[in-house]
């Protein structure tokens, strides 16, 4: 029971991050949103690699067989996963005011939520996958591995939780809804936990695939979305150093705990 609230991790730190719109009185500041957005970033590649594609590799070694065949294939898949929930759920970035997807009549606030939503989903994913490898007692992930990735994507997710709470008050949100918009948009990260796991169970020979999917969908998350926001307008090179921070402590966290 106690190793199946690391799935829960994750969610808490969204939870705590759209709390964050009870104290804070004003809107973010924008070199600071442009840190917070560049560490999300840095700590999203960094896992995507240690946590996720050097395991799948490992995996796929011990299997037998072409090694780098299915992290290859599961990274593009992933990619390809999320290129096209983007193009078919309707959604817009903090950045812009066109939405993108289908076309709708959702309103403003639902798509803003619906864009962090989708951002969250391979964040579950990867968590559920790395707790499954865990699970099914694969040498290279352990259930320490598991903790150290859904402690990483809980510390990125603090700052992203204020990220999409405060602005929604800008919208003309209570502070209240605002933070529970912000909290359901982080629901989608132990649903898609929980999937992957029941998925990667019955599944295991292609356990690789499934690591490799989770950080083809996180890097994809990465390149189309954080660091484009990150890095617009003036004081890019804040966004820059956050990414590293990011890195540099999502690495850190998986080499020392995993």
């Amino acid at each position: 029971m106690q190793e199946s609230m690391i799935l829960l991790i994750p969610f808490l730190g969204t939870t705590l991050g759209s709390a964050m719109v009870f104290l804070m009185k004003e809107e973010m500041n924008v070199q600071l949103k442009k840190l917070l957005l560049g560490f999300a970033a840095g700590v999203m590649i960094a896992a995507s690699v240690w946590s996720l594609l050097i395991p799948a590799l490992d995996l796929s070694e011990a299997q037998g067989g072409i090694t780098w065949l299915p992290a290859l294939l599961g990274f593009l898949l992933g990619v390809g996963f999320l290129l096209l929930l983007d193009s078919l759920i309707p959604h817009l970035h903090m950045s812009s005011e066109k939405p993108e997807g289908m076309p709708s009549r959702l309103s403003k606030t639902t798509m803003l939520v619906l864009a962090v939503t989708l951002h969250n989903f391979p964040e579950g994913m990867a968590v559920g996958v790395t707790f499954a490898g865990a699970m099914l007692g694969n040498g290279s992930i352990t259930m320490m591995s598991a903790f150290a990735l859904a402690l990483g994507i809980a510390l990125q997710n603090f700052p992203e939780g204020a990220i999409i709470s405060m602005p929604l008050c800008n919208e003309g949100q209570s502070k209240k809804k605002a933070f529970l918009y912000g909290v359901a948009s982080g629901v989608v990260e132990p649903i898609g936990a929980v999937i992957t796991i029941l998925l990667a169970k019955q599944v295991v020979p292609i356990l690789p695939y499934f690591l490799a999917f989770a950080a083809g969908a996180m890097i994809y998350v990465v390149i189309e979305e954080l660091i484009p926001e990150c890095q617009a307008g003036e004081h890019s090179n804040i966004g820059t150093i956050g990414a590293a921070v990011g890195f540099a402590l999502m690495m850190v966290l998986d080499v020392t705990l995993g």
